[in-house]
């Protein structure tokens, strides 16, 4: 990952559908510390709610992983968008 950055976004799957996941899958806490690695100047958590609509729980991973980043990459800013939402840039 360290060979992409710096980034200007990155966006970053923080959670699975099934009942449990792959090797290759991130979870929150993985994902922000991938953020060391990208360096993005911002981060949007991505997969997080598609499944999960309808759950009351449904916005968890999105804030755990913001969470987690604000510890471990302060300096990135992270955006959570709502399912099927969508962020202006530039």
């Amino acid at each position: 990952m360290a060979a992409f950055a710096p980034l200007d976004v990155a966006l970053l799957p923080v959670a699975g559908w099934g009942k449990k996941m792959g090797p290759g899958h991130l979870d929150p806490q993985r994902a922000a510390a991938a953020l060391a690695l990208l360096r993005p100047q911002m981060a949007v958590p991505i997969h997080w709610g598609t499944y999960r609509a309808g759950r009351g729980d449904s916005s968890a991973p999105a804030e755990a992983f913001a969470r987690a980043a604000a510890q471990l990459a302060p300096e990135v800013r992270v955006e959570i968008l709502p399912v099927a939402g969508t962020l202006a840039l530039g």
